[in-house]
């Protein structure tokens, strides 16, 4: 398929790679030139509306919803796109953008499917994404082979994009609260004189047998030199879940607790700190067992 490929994070970069080898004819955008031509085997276009242009599918991976306002309507990428085409958006979004990307894509008489990405860049790099899609029965058929070479599943989740990019927030509140319960726990732990490891040892092996706790664990006690994601990109998710929230009606404490911790970790200058090490290190400061 004739695809376009516009944002070559952290984490678009190695699904572009995937999508290449899978056999796809990618043509893509970044505003960093150099890290696309670090890629073998794809076209660079000078801008996003030209990587569009002639494309039967349009996959998206930006930051935030800014990004996706300059780049979808402020360089004409909409515009661009030709009718029919597909927009497959892979990042966390809120849903108010989804819902005006689904309203707009509409109007132009284009495609479009919500299929954020549960995951982090070594994630990425191994083609192990998890992907929540949501989108016509048809459209979800058109971009599934552009998401099985990323993903090791797919969940459907709805007929409204909105829905999946409503997923994919709720779920990255869930990560969050892990963190900070495991953050909780070890605190403890260690005012008891049992050393974090130990304890997370034996009650993940006596309770929850869980793979993701240890790994998770594993990043809050020994941060790894490349981060995941960040305390800044967490506030964010943070931000987008509440807001959701919010426009219905729904007003929910753990996530005005944990809106404290982010930004406790923000104050104390660890914006830029892994996202589960970063919590770890705010709610020891909290306990006064920290900086």
């Amino acid at each position: 398929m004739k695809i376009a490929f516009l944002g070559l994070g952290a984490m678009g970069t190695p699904m572009v790679r995937h999508l290449v080898k899978a056999g796809h004819d990618v043509t893509v955008w970044n505003r960093s030139r150099a890290r696309a031509e670090a890629i073998t085997g794809i076209a660079i276009a000078d801008t996003p509306a030209d990587a569009v242009r002639n494309a039967e599918a349009v996959l998206t991976s930006l930051f935030d919803d800014a990004a996706h306002e300059a780049v979808l309507f402020g360089a004409g990428v909409l515009d661009a796109m030709a009718p029919r085409a597909l927009h497959i958006a892979l990042s966390t979004i809120s849903v108010p953008l989804s819902e005006r990307l689904e309203a707009e894509h509409a109007r132009r008489g284009q495609r479009y499917v919500a299929a954020p990405v549960f995951g982090r860049p070594n994630v990425a790099e191994a083609a192990k994404l998890w992907i929540v899609a949501a989108g016509s029965d048809e459209d979800v058929a058109r971009a599934r082979p552009l998401l099985e070479p990323l993903s090791r599943g797919i969940s459907v989740v709805g007929t409204k994009p909105r829905q999946a990019h409503a997923l994919k927030i709720g779920g990255n509140f869930l990560i969050s609260t892990m963190i900070d319960s495991l953050s909780t726990a070890f605190v403890f732990a260690e005012a008891q004189g049992i050393a974090p490891d130990a304890f997370l040892a034996a009650v993940n092996s006596a309770l929850f047998q869980s793979p993701f706790y240890a790994a998770y664990s594993n990043v809050m006690l020994h941060p790894p030199e490349v981060k995941g994601a960040t305390i800044a990109l967490g506030i964010k998710d943070l931000s987008l879940f509440r807001t959701a929230a919010a426009e219905r009606g729904v007003r929910l404490e753990l996530a005005e607790h944990l809106n404290a911790v982010l930004n406790s970790a923000q104050q104390s200058g660890w914006a830029s700190e892994d996202w589960a090490a970063g919590i770890y290190k705010a709610v020891r400061k909290q306990a006064g067992q920290g900086e």
